[in-house]
């Protein structure tokens, strides 16, 4: 059983992934722009916080193909 299956028999669908993989492309910008506010003793820790939320969204976006998959019949 994959992911994508288990995900869509919990009622998770694609779209519900694609779009939380696009509000973590914001999420990061938002951070990465704020991180440019912090002083310098905390821009470095700030930046690598968006960093962080910048490798999310290929991953999140994956997921939902695997459940899109699921939803069209294939496995």
């Amino acid at each position: 059983m994959t992911i994508g299956t288990l995900l869509h028999r919990a009622g998770v669908r694609a779209i519900h992934l694609q779009a939380a993989s696009l509000g973590s492309v914001g999420l990061c910008i938002g951070l990465w722009l704020r991180a440019k506010t912090v002083s310098q003793e905390e821009r470095g820790n700030a930046e690598r916080r968006a960093l962080f939320v910048g490798l999310w969204p290929s991953t999140i976006w994956l997921i939902g193909d695997s459940v899109r998959q699921v939803e069209k019949g294939g496995h």
